[in-house]
């Protein structure tokens, strides 16, 4: 590299970071686990469809899938999935099981043989759907999450916790499938055992709550017989979510609770180690992990205040070591056997990697899914951990990313062009870790802020509830607190701010387009568009109540569903725009991008509507991600004017 830097105009700056690199990298490792001494997790596969492979650890060291293609280890319970396999060691091989997402089955596998089916198949509705299979050798049994469709609605569905035979006979019999409870509650997380095999205990919620709203801890007794008896309430309720439960080696009770504020851990009720930081997350997947106990009566456990590390707490004195690593970022995924822990870290130099950490000596290393740069490293951002004031003084958290390139700088009289990120959820947050998708923005001299707003997770109770009924207002104006912030502090130029989002992201950018005027342009991704046609019947059950916190109540509040929508405000809007879509989408239809196309349609708004068949809730294939990365590139170019050389050009109408 010379010492002379390139003046180049912002936005077309030359960069190896192309849409395909990216899509190679997108998504990352999940659901851990160890199978006798290896540790096994899933990966996605881009360039196989998207299908997510169960891969393990050799004692040798080696990264080997544990099944062919197209075997795909994922299932769609709450529709977003849940944890899809386990597998315990065998005398000669270990004993799988997984759900297959193709068919939704529950599948027992040996390696060497064949995938067997364990469960049936329904014609009903969705079918038959199964989440965190949990072993129970003695009896025979795989014991799941069971979500079984009643009907053809999407919320004519129940759940139960059931135990499936391990020697196929329910294969082709949905008889033979054993509930171990009644139905009671319209949303359970497997169960756990008590170590001497007498107790279990799970969480239960009911619509219109979120499980980050308020649970249910709930204990039984294991009858022989394998059938949970005497369930009783011991925790949570309609404004205290529990977002994890366990057993301690010596039978008391572990969970993760916000009743104090933050998401901190107890044992038999009593705080372990009370701090103002989250040590649990919002419970979207059942089977998500933030702690796990460990044999020597320690806990590894994830923690923090907006990002979360990896720690070992004592919890006689509640004090924490944490783990020593470049790792500043923790996925929400926890296994451990023996004094070893195995998670899933990363950090703004790094995608996620699968990590195991010794507790005997505190050493973590990186055994899987190891980070490798495809390209020279100065091409990555250096973000900024920000916090910007929003109305009324609030706080608002968010990760700036500024243009950065080894070789080549803007012009001195030139400001670079800013894409306000927002995430999903809305219940979630966006983590600080090494994504490629922003390196290739920024790496052409586009900067890029992603922003936790109002409603995010990791900054505790008071900050997730500042969204209730206020969505499409505090979620919109924190955006444009960061996007004006930064361009009043010179950092972005005024004139050429966008924003851009998927799924409730989607909503947030499509909002903020149709009722403000700080953004030159948008890309809108699998949106919410119109409040009033996605609810019960509409959208999935999961999230079908969700609008209840979000909004308010559409009996009490009609008026504020059609106001806010975005479907309503059309004829407000005046930047151009990019609309992706995806055609098998169950939890934002399709249907909600064409009526908000109808109404755009002859207003002399440039824009360009791509969907994608095969593609749902977020996308999974190389060529989708690539496709749609290059038109939001070039909108953003014709937008902001300057040459992309090597992307194609987006045509846009009106």
């Amino acid at each position: 590299m010379g010492d002379e830097m390139r003046v180049q105009p912002y936005g077309s700056w030359p960069s190896p970071i192309d849409a395909a690199l990216a899509a190679a990298h997108d998504g990352h490792p999940e659901w851990v686990g160890f199978v006798g001494d290896e540790v096994w997790w899933t990966e996605p596969r881009p360039a196989e469809g998207g299908r997510r492979a169960l891969v393990r650890r050799t004692a040798a060291g080696a990264e080997e899938p544990v099944l062919p293609p197209p075997w795909n280890v994922r299932n769609r319970v709450h529709e977003y999935g849940g944890r899809p396999w386990t597998a315990a060691p065998g005398p000669e091989r270990p004993l799988v099981v997984f759900t297959h997402f193709a068919d939704q089955r529950l599948y027992r596998y040996e390696p060497g043989g064949e995938p067997v089916p364990l469960t049936p198949i329904s014609p009903v509705g969705g079918g038959l759907r199964w989440a965190e299979p949990e072993l129970d050798l003695e009896r025979g049994e795989v014991r799941c999450v069971l979500e079984e469709f009643t009907g053809e609605g999407s919320g004519d569905v129940r759940r139960v916790l059931a135990a499936v035979p391990l020697d196929g006979s329910a294969a082709e019999d949905r008889s033979a499938v054993r509930e171990l409870i009644e139905e009671r509650h319209r949303f359970v997380t497997g169960a756990r055992v008590s170590p001497d095999g007498r107790r279990a205990a799970w969480l239960a919620w009911d619509h219109p709550r979120m499980p980050w709203d308020g649970t249910e801890l709930l204990v039984a007794e294991v009858g022989d017989d394998g059938l949970f008896r005497d369930v009783r309430t011991v925790a949570g309720g309609d404004d205290e979510a529990i977002a994890q439960v366990e057993w301690a080696s010596d039978g008391r009770l572990l969970y993760a609770s916000d009743r104090g504020g933050w998401w901190n851990l107890y044992r038999d009720g009593v705080p372990l180690c009370p701090r103002q930081e989250e040590f649990a997350g919002p419970l979207w997947k059942p089977g998500l992990r933030w702690f796990v106990p460990l044999a020597d009566g320690l806990l590894a456990v994830l923690h923090g205040r907006g990002a979360a590390v990896l720690g070992i707490l004592d919890p006689e004195t509640g004090e924490i070591a944490d783990a020593a690593g470049p790792w500043t970022e923790f996925d929400s995924s926890l296994a451990a056997h023996g004094s070893r822990v195995a998670a899933i870290g990363a950090s703004p130099r790094t995608g996620y990697e699968v990590i195991e950490l010794d507790t005997g000596t505190g050493r973590a290393r990186t055994i899987g899914a190891r980070h490798r740069d495809p390209v020279d490293p100065a091409y990555y951002p250096e973000p900024e951990v920000r916090t910007f004031t929003g109305p009324g003084g609030r706080e608002v958290h968010a990760h700036v990313y500024p243009p950065r390139h080894p070789e080549v700088t803007g012009p001195d009289d030139e400001l670079p062009p800013y894409v306000i990120w927002a995430h999903g959820g809305p219940t979630s947050r966006v983590p600080l870790v090494l994504d490629l998708a922003i390196a290739a923005f920024t790496s052409r001299g586009i900067g890029v802020a992603e922003v936790n707003y109002g409603g995010s997770t990791g900054y505790g109770r008071e900050y997730r509830e500042r969204l209730r009924h206020q969505w499409g207002v505090v979620d919109v104006e924190d955006c444009a607190t960061v996007a004006l912030a930064l361009a009043e502090e010179s950092t972005a130029d005024r004139n050429r701010l966008a924003i851009r989002g998927g799924s409730a992201g989607g909503w947030t950018t499509a909002a903020s387009l149709t009722g403000t005027d700080v953004y030159a342009c948008g890309t809108i991704s699998y949106p919410i568009l119109d409040l009033t046609t996605w609810g019960p019947g509409r959208t999935h059950d999961f999230e079908s109540r969700y609008l209840e916190s979000l909004v308010g109540p559409f009996a009490e509040v009609p008026d504020r569903y059609a106001e806010r929508s975005p479907a309503n405000r059309a004829d407000r809007l005046t930047a151009p725009f990019l609309l992706l879509q995806g055609l098998d989408d169950v939890i934002c239809a399709p249907e909600q991008c064409e009526h908000f196309l109808d109404r755009v349609a002859g207003r002399g708004v440039p824009h360009a509507y791509l969907a994608f068949a095969g593609e749902g809730h977020g996308f999974r294939r190389a060529d989708t991600m690539v496709r749609a990365t290059e038109a939001e590139l070039s909108l953003y170019a014709q937008v902001f004017g300057f040459d992309l050389p090597g992307v194609p050009k987006l045509e846009l109408g009106t």
